[in-house]
């Protein structure tokens, strides 16, 4: 409602029979309805954010959860794993090109969303033509000049619907201006910039892998380089640089400024207890591993695994994981609040060697028989508390089964802990697994729940109880306890689970059993 007070204030002047404390009784009233009608602070009732939270490239990232690792490049035709920087161009010699889409295909045979591309390792040799060395593929040998990994790998997943982003080593032990002042800018920077490029500002994640100097070639000049990599490499600009390229690219690398973290180690498996919170000084493995409750950013764990028994580079004789190796590492990285990267080394004549690709469609497959059918769909679902809705929103159980990320089961601020949440089917199931997922967006919240199952609905026995611990993202929990041994799974009417504490009230968008 608009107040005239000129119209007022004007019939007064013309002598209108309106005492001035009946102007301003008026005025008072008209001002006092034009508060009442202002918003409310919360109209939807929406709980308060538990903080720290996810930015919005963060959010994306982790919803790939699963995704490739493709070591290729000077390495493969070594057979070493860290070149030393001096070797000969023409040693990178490739008889075909690399076929970037049977890579990528191999990977969403697999079930995985996207894959990285190693463009350059630690020996400084660039998958590119770059103006930035001329230690690249414009030196190679047979084929070698038209190659160029990063237009091409780019290519190719968007052929595919799969998200990509590259590996570029910020140490390079061919540089001779590494460690001196110019390397960043003239070189660093440089390859940087040229391959963000690449892929129209769509890309997901970009590696800085930790190492930060040693011993190399350097240009001749022979020797060990040591830096301070959190100084030397301007990491606050050069994250924002890479960000105002390409929005939603995550930064991934021990440098004090990763959007994601290491999870600390390269076994494929996430502490039990894994916090998607940490503090950025702090990178003792317990803190990697695990994350921190009270941790003052949001910095959620990354987990690389190699799906062969060699190196990270392709060579000769290596053999793929078996498939329950493979699948348990998927149970305790995605299945535990965490990201898996997933190793798959192209070979020299540039592709997935046969016994990989079937290794992976095998994975593939696996994933889709045990996690591809959701039982909880067929369920009744009901809580014991629900949040009291607001104007445009509600906080009900059935959210939890309605394939709607954004809208999630809460209870009210005061619950924080023995709130559940049971699915009952007229007909038992048989049951292996239950996924939960939290509504990070407003903050992890569980730090400890309970999972009970019931073959009748009414004697309850509990299951896992040593791993029903976090949630976050995602959290998968065997109900045999154990992700080495599927078993016959057990057959139930009816599923139970307790949030018995949290940060605050809990909030979950889904909950699936398979």
């Amino acid at each position: 409602m608009k107040i005239n007070l000129t119209r007022i204030f004007k019939l007064s002047s013309q002598n209108v029979i309106l005492p001035a404390v009946m102007v301003w009784l008026a005025v008072g009233v008209l001002l006092q309805a034009q508060v009442v009608r202002q918003s409310l602070p919360n109209p939807n009732n929406e709980p308060r954010a538990v903080f720290p939270v996810p930015t919005e490239r963060q959010m994306l990232w982790q919803e790939v959860e699963f995704y490739a690792f493709f070591h290729y490049g000077m390495n493969t035709f070594t057979g070493k794993e860290w070149g030393f920087g001096d070797e000969v161009g023409t040693i990178f010699a490739p008889t075909s090109l690399p076929d970037c889409r049977q890579w990528v295909q191999t990977a969403k045979k697999a079930g995985m969303k996207g894959g990285l591309a190693i463009v350059k390792h630690h020996d400084g040799f660039c998958l590119w033509p770059t103006e930035s060395t001329t230690h690249n593929v414009m030196r190679s040998a047979n084929l070698g000049p038209q190659v160029n990994i990063p237009r091409d790998f780019a290519k190719a997943s968007k052929a595919e619907g799969m998200k990509y982003g590259f590996y570029i080593s910020p140490w390079d032990r061919n540089s001779a201006l590494y460690g001196t002042d110019r390397y960043v800018t003239d070189v660093f920077l440089k390859q940087v910039s040229e391959v963000s490029k690449y892929g129209n500002g769509d890309q997901f994640e970009i590696w800085f892998d930790g190492a930060n100097g040693g011993d190399g070639y350097y240009g001749g000049q022979r020797g060990t380089r040591q830096i301070n990599e959190k100084i030397y490499y301007d990491m606050p600009n050069l994250v924002d640089s890479i960000h105002k390229l390409q929005p939603n690219c995550v930064v991934w690398g021990d440098k004090g400024w990763s959007e994601a973290r290491w999870i600390g180690n390269e076994q494929g498996w996430a502490g039990v207890t894994n916090w998607a919170s940490a503090d950025r000084d702090d990178l003792t493995r317990n803190a990697l591993t695990n994350g921190q409750e009270n941790g003052w950013a949001w910095i959620p764990g990354e987990a690389d695994a190699k799906a062969t028994d060699s190196g990270w580079f392709w060579h000769r004789g290596e053999t793929p994981y078996s498939l329950d190796k493979l699948y348990k590492m998927y149970l305790e990285t995605v299945g535990r609040n965490a990201t898996l990267i997933l190793n798959l080394p192209p070979n020299q004549q540039g592709g997935l060697p046969p016994a990989t690709v079937t290794r992976m469609e095998e994975l593939g497959n696996l994933l889709k028989n045990r996690l591809g059918n959701d039982l909880a769909k067929q369920a009744t679902v009901m809580a014991s508390e629900e949040r009291t809705a607001g104007q445009n929103r509600t906080y009900v159980a059935s959210h939890l089964t309605d394939d709607n990320k954004d809208t999630y089961w809460a209870t009210n601020d005061a619950t924080i802990n023995g709130a559940s949440v049971t699915l009952k089917w007229d007909t038992p199931v048989n049951a292996h697994y239950v996924m939960l997922q939290e509504f990070v967006r407003k903050g992890q919240r569980v730090k400890r729940f309970t999972i009970e199952t019931s073959p009748d609905g009414n004697m309850w026995t509990k299951r896992a109880t040593d791993i029903t611990t976090t949630i976050g993202h995602k959290r998968i929990v065997p109900l045999n306890g154990s992700t080495d041994v599927y078993g016959p799974g057990y057959n139930v009417k009816a599923i139970r689970i307790t949030f018995d504490d949290s940060r605050a009230c809990p909030l979950l968008h889904t909950i699936s059993v398979y």
